[in-house]
């Protein structure tokens, strides 16, 4: 097959899946992963797909349905669990914090954990993670339960939240695109929203494979938070994109 052909191929099956591992291109294809990596790169300067870590994404991908909180905890769980300790560092003794949805959120509760810090919480997961090791620390906002991703959502959820003031909150999304942070529900992203505005500083903590994706709601602008903290191997051309909204902090490396 000639090299056009090639990144033809490439480019068709991207556009396809949305998003394509480079194992599945060499199998494909029946070339090398040095091959792969040449072509992904050339395909990504021409502007017609986005290197992801061990892979590609289409430029235009959008997430046609949300995964479960289950299939969310088998995804990316190494760079979920350097973002939380990036994020944990943030943290002091004695802060009040909220701790949104979501299995990233999770791992970073895990951190935190017997910590002296107050968080409060709509995640049932996030919840019984703080419970387990200090019980005074810890308070869940409750609401109506959306079984999908395990947490409190609606009007009584908000209004709580809505009355708490947070040293910082630390936030999940389903998709970041430009300045749009989205996720899958209007009531999920209410309450999301609520807390974010009570916070004195905001963080969202998202995986590469989050990024130039979009999902149904759109709850909050990028420009308005402190900063997005992702994995040390998030691809430099996303880093260098979504520096112009606000601070990239990389797990593992210098800020």
């Amino acid at each position: 097959m000639l090299k056009s052909e090639r990144l033809q191929y490439i480019g068709r099956l991207v556009d396809e899946k949305g998003i394509v591992t480079a194992t599945e291109i060499m199998s494909a294809l029946n070339v090398s992963d040095m091959t792969v990596r040449r072509d992904l790169d050339e395909l990504e300067k021409s502007g017609k797909l986005i290197r992801v870590h061990g892979g590609a994404q289409a430029v235009n991908y959008n997430i046609d349905f949300e995964l479960s909180h289950f299939e969310k905890s088998t995804v990316n769980t190494e760079e979920k669990k350097a973002i939380a300790r990036q994020a944990a560092k943030l943290i002091k003794d004695n802060d009040t914090v909220f701790l949104g949805p979501g299995t990233t959120i999770e791992q970073l509760a895990k951190e935190i954990a017997g910590r002296k810090v107050r968080v409060i919480t709509n995640s049932l997961p996030v919840f019984e993670i703080i419970r387990q090791q200090d019980p005074d620390q810890v308070f869940l906002a409750g609401g109506t339960f959306r079984s999908h991703t395990s947490c409190f959502v609606g009007p009584l959820c908000a209004e709580v939240l809505g009355r708490l003031k947070f040293s910082a909150a630390f936030i999940s999304c389903n998709g970041l695109a430009e300045n749009q942070i989205t996720t899958s529900t209007i009531e999920e992203g209410q309450v999301q929203e609520t807390a974010l505005n009570n916070a004195r500083y905001r963080y969202l903590l998202i995986d590469e494979h989050k990024f130039n994706r979009e999902d149904f709601y759109v709850y909050y602008k990028l420009y308005n938070m402190d900063g997005i903290i992702t994995d040390a191997t998030t691809n430099p051309n996303l880093i260098a994109h979504y520096s112009q909204y606000t601070q990239i902090i990389q797990a593992g490396k210098d800020e």
